[in-house]
């Protein structure tokens, strides 16, 4: 079995799942399964993730069996996990070469469940941009409560430790589920040091539609986590205040 498993759900990505694909090639660490779930894809996804099963007995595919959403996509790669440790990379974003491996032996060494670490950005066309996020080294339940920080292509978690953990049926802002419910059974995550990966800023990211967001964003809390509506939207002002205010994005030097 290898020692971690790679989650992505795929949809009409033909743009970026190769340069996606690569930067898990380039992996240091190669003891990995990539299983990938199409949502129905009607670009050439599906059909380009076939060519490269066929090529690679480390990745797999599925497809559902009609649009049903990340969520939906990400628990059935979970599903077919063998790997100890989960691991998250969308089908548009990138890792450093060395993601694997660094944040494995953290945690490994430091008995630690739930980890992530920093990013970087990528504007849509790939080009870098001289920013990152910068997050502190540890995040309890409450914390992230008050913002959502931690970037899905940053997480991993121990399995062993956890059993598999689902993402919430909800259609947006499952991640963000995810995390809180992590933090439920563990009650700090960890921060990985180093910016270990890229996250790809699309214009058409449901992060872009900000009044989409906000519905999001309360219907998790509401919903998801069973708050009542006055702590509900309390939460939901104070994730739009550290949106509009927190310094949790950083300018850093990138290397030339």
């Amino acid at each position: 079995m290898p020692i971690v498993s790679i989650i992505t759900p795929s949809f009409n990505c033909i743009e970026f799942i190769d340069e996606t694909f690569n930067s898990i090639l380039e992996q240091t660490l190669n003891d990995w399964e990539w299983i990938v779930t199409d949502d129905c894809s009607t670009d050439g996804t599906y059909e380009y993730l076939l060519q490269k099963a066929a090529l690679d007995s480390r990745i797999i595919v599925y497809r559902n069996g009609s649009n049903s959403g990340a969520a939906v996509s990400r628990n059935n790669s979970i599903k077919h996990a063998t790997g100890r440790y989960i691991a998250f990379l969308d089908s548009d974003d990138l890792w450093e070469n060395d993601k694997l491996k660094v944040q494995i032996s953290f945690m490994s060494h430091n008995n630690i469940a739930f980890s992530y670490t920093d990013y970087s950005f990528l504007k849509e066309s790939g080009e870098i941009i001289d920013k990152a996020r910068v997050l502190p080294v540890t995040l309890t339940y409450r914390q992230l409560l008050n913002e959502n920080l931690i970037g899905c292509l940053t997480v991993m978690y121990d399995s062993r430790k956890l059993g598999k953990m689902y993402m919430p049926l909800i259609r947006r802002r499952q991640d963000y589920g995810l995390w809180l419910d992590i933090l439920k059974t563990v009650p700090i995550a960890h921060k990985c040091p180093g910016i270990l990966a890229k996250y790809r800023q699309r214009t058409s990211s449901v992060s872009s539609n900000k009044l989409k967001l906000l519905r999001y964003n309360f219907e998790l809390f509401y919903k998801h986590q069973n708050m009542p509506i006055h702590m509900a939207s309390y939460y939901l002002f104070l994730n739009v205040f550290n949106k509009l205010f927190k310094k949790n994005k950083v300018k850093i030097q990138m290397d030339s």
